[in-house]
């Protein structure tokens, strides 16, 4: 990609020597694929608030609510300098365009779930919840797409991580850019499919805050449907959602392609809802009958053309 989308990372997984035992954690498909899309923005809390390297390991106690950061051998307290770096630098993320985050499973600081959170120091009595730089993160800035290292090796949770970087990277464009009730209807018109392919009923919200949209202060318009667009794109899309949002494409083709050219691409759409296909079949098929007759309102729609091709997302079963 010439313009490569601005996301912030956990610098270990770039392969930055900043954990605790001096070593990194250097993640090939972060390194080795994604960067060829993503500009990565890099971030160790540890490591920034001057734990050193190679350090004391740490952990976090108390609730998941309110929880402490204290290293397990000398119960040094790093929460309070934490607090105070966690705003600061989540403020100056903020102001830089991020359009999604890797987080490192499982840290006291940067993981999104799953981090063990004890209940008092020397207890076995544990829970599971964020680490606290991620949580804060999560908390400032809830539209930004975010995902760990280890769940992006689930190709549904990889492939729905990089949809919402992609979209939340056209929608912070459009929104910047002069903003009419005509063009957010094409925006919103360009995105119906997938939108439809995630969640439906969400559609309906934002079809309906889209028709009654010149009742509202531009900025109010344009921060509810930036909430609904993500909120929409965070359910994960499943083998019916794309049956259905397939056939109702389909329904473009009833007068232009003959019966066994019909047959040909429904008993592809079938063989993907029973899991034979992946999804990239299809959607290939359908995508070469709409450049051929050059059907305008399916050319223009996103779900055809998501993510590069070359990511190859749609390709499992």
């Amino acid at each position: 990609m010439k313009d490569k989308i601005k996301i912030g990372v956990s610098s270990c997984l770039l392969g930055e020597e900043v954990r605790w035992n001096g070593g990194h954690k250097k993640d090939r498909y972060v390194q080795g694929v994604l960067d060829n899309y993503f500009d990565y923005v890099p971030t160790c809390p540890e490591a920034d608030v001057g734990m050193g390297t190679p350090r004391e390991t740490v952990a976090l106690y108390g609730t998941l609510e309110k929880s402490k950061m204290i290293s397990k051998k000398s119960q040094t307290d790093w929460t309070e300098k934490m607090d105070v770096y966690m705003k600061s630098r989540i403020s100056e993320l903020g102001k830089n365009d991020l359009c999604g985050y890797i987080f490192k499973s499982k840290s006291p600081s940067c993981g999104i779930g799953r981090v063990p959170v004890y209940s008092e120091f020397g207890s076995n009595k544990v829970r599971h919840g964020p680490g606290m730089f991620a949580s804060s993160f999560m908390k400032t800035l809830p539209l930004i797409p975010v995902e760990d290292e280890g769940r992006l090796h689930d190709p549904v949770i990889r492939e729905n991580f990089i949809v919402r970087v992609f979209c939340f990277h056209r929608l912070q464009n459009f929104l910047k850019e002069r903003f009419t009730m005509g063009a957010l209807v094409s925006f919103h018109t360009r995105h119906k499919f997938l939108i439809l392919s995630h969640n439906k009923k969400q559609y309906d919200e934002m079809g309906k805050l889209v028709a009654t949209g010149k009742a509202l202060n531009k900025e109010e318009l344009k921060t509810r449907y930036g909430v609904l667009f993500m909120e929409a794109l965070a359910y994960k899309s499943t083998p019916k959602k794309n049956t259905d949002v397939l056939l109702h494409m389909m329904g473009f083709f009833k007068k232009i392609l003959s019966r066994e050219e019909k047959e040909d691409i429904l008993n592809t759409i079938e063989d993907y809802r029973k899991g034979f296909l992946p999804l990239i079949v299809p959607i290939t098929l359908i995508r070469h009958q709409v450049k051929k007759y050059n059907i305008e309102y399916l050319l223009d729609q996103i779900y055809l053309n998501p993510h590069p091709k070359e990511l190859m997302l749609r390709n499992h079963v």
